[in-house]
């Protein structure tokens, strides 16, 4: 059975390419604009990884990190921050509010399939 991912990010462009490229990897794909939208798909749906960006509107990223963590407890999906500022500064913010992992934007395609490998072991 394929991995259930949910992708979250308020740039449209990013979404359309990751909603194209991660169901060719094999991946089951859901996406959302915004964290508040985030939340609601993932109180229905359980994902193996949440790829999330920090900076949006409304909810940010590591609030929403910090609910999904609260709300599924150690069932929690495992969460790749995605983000254009420093990871290395934002690594223990984004570790502390839940994250799995960091991913620096802009990334190439590759390296997104690596850190999905790295966190969840790929799509099968």
């Amino acid at each position: 059975m394929a991995k259930k991912l949910l992708i979250v990010d308020d740039d449209p462009a990013l979404l359309g390419l990751l909603n194209l490229d991660l169901p060719k990897q094999g991946y089951e794909v859901q996406s959302a604009a915004s964290g508040d939208e985030a939340l609601a798909l993932a109180g229905k749906t359980r994902f193996d990884a949440v790829l999330l960006d920090v900076m949006m509107p409304g909810t940010d990223g590591y609030h929403v990190a910090l609910e999904l963590t609260k709300n599924q407890g150690v069932a929690s999906s495992k969460i790749i921050i995605m983000t254009a500022r420093d990871t290395t500064r934002e690594k223990g913010i984004a570790m502390m509010s839940g994250a799995t992992a960091t991913l620096q934007k802009p990334f190439t395609i590759d390296q997104l399939h690596d850190k999905l490998d790295e966190v969840i072991g790929g799509p099968k």
